[in-house]
C-alpha cells in the first residue's frame, strides 16, 4: 500500500490526514489497517517512531464511525490501554484531531490527576477511553464506567503492559470486556515469554513484524563512552555545550537521581527540567509542554517517561545510567529520530554498568561504536551486589517498583570480634524507588 486512498478509511480520516501533509501509510499502518478493519486480533511489531498509534487508531475510528451506534451511560466502546500517563496524553492528543468534528467521544483517564473529574466525564458514556490500568481499575471499582459493552481492546507497548508489573491488572480487566471482542497489541518490543502471555488475551491474532524486536530506527547514531561514575556529570555538560541550542533527553535510573541531576544542570547555566514518579501530573505536563517549545532544551528523566514523549525535534538522546533491562534502552533511544529526522543517542558505561551494556548489545545485535575510553578489564569490573542495587537504580523499568537492596549487613548473631554481645536486631534493608 503506497497510499492511504488505497486503504479504504472513512473519508473524515483521509482530509485529516491530508490536512497534515500525511499521504503514504508507514509499512506497519500499511500492513496492520487492513488486518484490523477486517475483524482480526491483531500482534503488531515495529521500532519506535514509526506510527504504530495510527496503525491501530485509524482503523479503530474507521470501524467506530461506521457503527453509527452511541454509548450508553458509564460504559465506553474501546478501550486503548497503556503504561505511562505520558503515553495515555500522547495517544489521546493524536486522535484528538480525528475524532473532532465526529460524533464520538473520547475519554483520557490517568491517575495523578482529580478522580472526581473523570468520574464526571464518563457518566454520558464515550465511545474511546485511553486509560493507565490503576486509575481504571479504581474507577471501575467506584462504578463510574463498565466495560461490558467494550468491544475493542487495544495494549499499547504490549511488553511493559504484560510484564509482571501489569499483568495482575490485566488479568482483572479483561474478563469484565465484551465476550466478543476485537484485540490489539502493538509495541517496538517483545521476547518470548511477553508474546506466550499475549497469546492469552488474542484469539487467532495474525502476527505483524515491520522490523527485527529490538531493531531501532536507521537514523539513530549511536555512540558509547566509557566514564567512570564520578565523572559522568562532567562528560555530559561537556557534550551538551556543543549543542546548546538543540532538544535533549538525558535518561537515569532512579527519579532522585533525575532530580539531583536536573538541579546541577540547572545551577551550571543549562535550561534544564525534570519528570519522573515523584512530580504531579501537572507538573510533568508543563514541564513536556516547555520542553516542546523550546523553553527548555534539556529533559532529565527516568523510564517513565520513555514510552511517552513523541517530540520531533529531540536530537540527542543521553542515557546518563544505562538501563538494566535491556529493551528500555531501545525505547529511550527511540525518543530521537522520530518522524523520519535523524538523531544521535549516546550512552555512558561505568564499570559496573558492563554487563547491562554487553545484554543490551545482544538484544539489539550489534556492537555499539566507542566515542571515548576503553571498556574495563575483567579484573576491573566490580562484583555487582545481591538484588541489583547498585547504583540506587534497581527495579524492572517500570515507574513506581521497589527493589530491596541488600545494606551488606551480617545476617543477625554477634558481630566479628566481639564476645558476650547482645543479639543485634537485625537490620530492614533499604528499600529504592525507581522511577
Amino acid at each position: 500500500m503506497t497510499d492511504f486512498t488505497m486503504l479504504g478509511l472513512q473519508p473524515r480520516l483521509l482530509k485529516v490526514l491530508a490536512d497534515n501533509g500525511i499521504d503514504a501509510p508507514t509499512p506497519i499502518q500499511a500492513r496492520a489497517i487492513p488486518e484490523v478493519m477486517n475483524g482480526r486480533d491483531v500482534m503488531g511489531l515495529a521500532q519506535t517512531g514509526t506510527g504504530k498509534t495510527l496503525a491501530f487508531g485509524l482503523p479503530l475510528l474507521d470501524l467506530l464511525m461506521k457503527a453509527g451506534s452511541k454509548p450508553a451511560p458509564k460504559t465506553a466502546r474501546a478501550l486503548i490501554l497503556a503504561p505511562t500517563r505520558e503515553l495515555v496524553n500522547q495517544i489521546a492528543d493524536n486522535l484528538f484531531e480525528f475524532v473532532n468534528g465526529t460524533h464520538l467521544k473520547m475519554a483520557r483517564v490517568v491517575g495523578g490527576a482529580g478522580i472526581n473529574p473523570q468520574i464526571k466525564r464518563l457518566e454520558r458514556g464515550t465511545d474511546i477511553l485511553v486509560a493507565t490500568p490503576g486509575r481504571l481499575i479504581d474507577l471501575i471499582d467506584r462504578r463510574a464506567v463498565s466495560l461490558h459493552e467494550t468491544s475493542f481492546l487495544v495494549l499499547d507497548e504490549a511488553d511493559q503492559m504484560l510484564d509482571l508489573g501489569f499483568i495482575h491488572a490485566l488479568r482483572k480487566l479483561v474478563p469484565l470486556l465484551a465476550k466478543e471482542r476485537q484485540t490489539m497489541l502493538f509495541s517496538a518490543t517483545m521476547n518470548k515469554q511477553m508474546a506466550e502471555i499475549a497469546g492469552a488475551f488474542l484469539t487467532s491474532p495474525i502476527r505483524i513484524e515491520v522490523s527485527t524486536p529490538g531493531k531501532v530506527a536507521d537514523k539513530v547514531e549511536q555512540e558509547i563512552h566509557f566514564v567512570p561514575q564520578a565523572y559522568k556529570r562532567e562528560k555530559l555538560e561537556e557534550l551538551i555545550k556543543e549543542h546548546r541550542d538543540e532538544l535533549a533527553l538525558v535518561f537515569l535510573r532512579t527519579k532522585h537521581g533525575a532530580e539531583r541531576l536536573m538541579k546541577q544542570l540547572t545551577a551550571a547555566g543549562f535550561s534544564a527540567g525534570s519528570i519522573h514518579g515523584n512530580k504531579s501530573q501537572g507538573q510533568r505536563e508543563r514541564t513536556l509542554k516547555s520542553f516542546r517549545n523550546g523553553e527548555l532544551k534539556i529533559l532529565v528523566a527516568t523510564d517513565v517517561a520513555a514510552r511517552g514523549i513523541d517530540i520531533p525535534d529531540v536530537r540527542h538522546v543521553y542515557n546518563f545510567d544505562l538501563p538494566n533491562v535491556p529493551e528500555n534502552y531501545v525505547h529511550r533511544i527511540g525518543r530521537t529520530a522520530r518522524a523520519g529526522r535523524e538523531g544521535k543517542a549516546v550512552a555512558f558505561c561505568a564499570a559496573e554498568e558492563v554487563s547491562d551494556l554487553r545484554a543490551i548489545e545482544k538484544v539489539m545485535g550489534i556492537s555499539i561504536p566507542v566515542a571515548s575510553g576503553r571498556a574495563p578489564l575483567a579484573e576491573e569490573i566490580p562484583a555487582k551486589k545481591s538484588g541489583r542495587g547498585g547504583r540506587g537504580g534497581g527495579g524492572r523499568g517500570h515507574g513506581g517498583g521497589h527493589t530491596k537492596q541488600g545494606g551488606g549487613q551480617k545476617s543477625g548473631g554477634n558481630p566479628a570480634g566481639r564476645t558476650n554481645a547482645k543479639p543485634r536486631r537485625p537490620q530492614r534493608a533499604r528499600r529504592t524507588t525507581a522511577a
